[in-house]
């Protein structure tokens, strides 16, 4: 059987994703699709899976069953799988290790909503900046108050210090531009000249924490970041300075944050992420009033969910094609995968 006639299985389950992914892979001529339940642990789901080559996972670790998360048992179940895409930026739900040493090759959708993930970053921060929250619930709930009792503070002029300056965080600091803030970035990854191309000033973490109004995450949870704002970091934060977080849940201690905030050490966060999604009704910084909370919604957009799955079914086809894909989060399993992508042709 030739290249071109061999019909490559991609899977995924019926969790919702936009329309976009569906047709883009169905467009494709030698590329079946198919749909599996997510509910349970069903056979039917683990039998498709065990044939599929190419395997598309949600990246929402609190939604997606951990039986359908790629990890060392489930690719022991699955000898023909290629090639596995995350649903998003991070990819909590995929062992990336474990595919490498499986010949696998993992992509993430790094930068499909970046947009839409900066823009949120900069609701959170107007709506404990300007007190948007607390004025609208007085305002459904109470009388007798003054504007003044509501007052905020004006951004102009200050300083945002961005812990990571990727897709999102170069965004994010482009429109931090726009509204005449300084901007830092900590990024141990890029150098001083790439900081600054990205139009931050590059700074060690410590400068960052010490002069920044405003401090916002940007950067994947993995074993360099879990805690990495903890209690020591919230304490070298300016006195009433804002913290922002739309990058993942872990990268942050919860229980610390709480204390620099209701000891009145920080002013406010706006909160996207949480180590368990969604957090608890009674979760001591859902109590807070000078947080906001958002439901890890930040890059859940029309737009930004429909350049998600467009990336994703691109990126699939190009591998099964076996051409190199833009984010491919495990490099040195190339040679091996391609390999692996003709044996499967026959």
């Amino acid at each position: 059987m030739n290249d071109s006639s061999r019909v490559m299985q991609v899977c995924r389950l019926d969790l919702w994703i936009s329309p976009v992914f569906d047709e883009r892979v169905r467009s494709e001529a030698n590329l079946a699709l198919q749909v599996l339940a997510h509910q349970g642990e069903d056979p039917r789901t683990l039998a498709a899976l065990s044939r599929a080559h190419a395997y598309h996972v949600s990246a929402a670790k609190d939604e997606l069953p951990r039986a359908w998360f790629v990890n060392q048992a489930l690719i022991a179940q699955c000898p023909d799988l290629l090639c596995v895409s995350s649903g998003g930026a991070g990819f909590d739900t995929v062992d990336v290790e474990a595919c490498t040493r499986a010949g696998i090759a993992v992509v993430n959708q790094a930068g499909a909503n970046a947009f839409s993930v900066a823009e949120h970053t900069f609701g959170l921060l107007l709506a404990v900046v300007k007190r948007i929250v607390e004025s609208d619930t007085k305002l459904r709930r109470e009388r007798g108050f003054s504007r003044e009792d509501l007052m905020g503070e004006e951004i102009h002029g200050n300083t945002l210090g961005l812990i990571g300056l990727g897709e999102i965080g170069q965004r994010t600091a482009r429109i931090a531009q726009g509204f005449g803030l300084e901007v830092l970035a900590y990024d141990p990854y890029l150098s001083a000249e790439q900081i600054h191309a990205r139009g931050a000033q590059p700074v060690t973490l410590e400068a960052l924490l010490g002069r920044s109004d405003y401090v916002s995450l940007h950067c994947p949870l993995n074993a360099t970041t879990q805690h990495l704002m903890g209690a020591e970091q919230f304490a070298a934060m300016k006195p009433g300075a804002v913290f922002v977080s739309t990058a993942r849940g872990g990268i942050h201690d919860e229980a610390a944050l709480f204390q620099a905030l209701s000891s009145g050490h920080l002013g406010g966060a706006g909160l996207d992420v949480w180590a368990c999604e969604p957090p608890a009704q009674d979760a001591p910084l859902m109590t807070l009033p000078n947080v906001v909370a958002t439901f890890h919604t930040a890059g859940v957009t029309h737009g930004g969910r429909r350049n998600v799955a467009r990336s994703s079914a691109q990126q699939i086809a190009l591998m099964l094609r076996g051409e190199r894909p833009a984010h491919l989060l495990n490099p040195q399993v190339w040679e091996r995968f391609c390999e692996r992508l003709r044996q499967a042709r026959g």
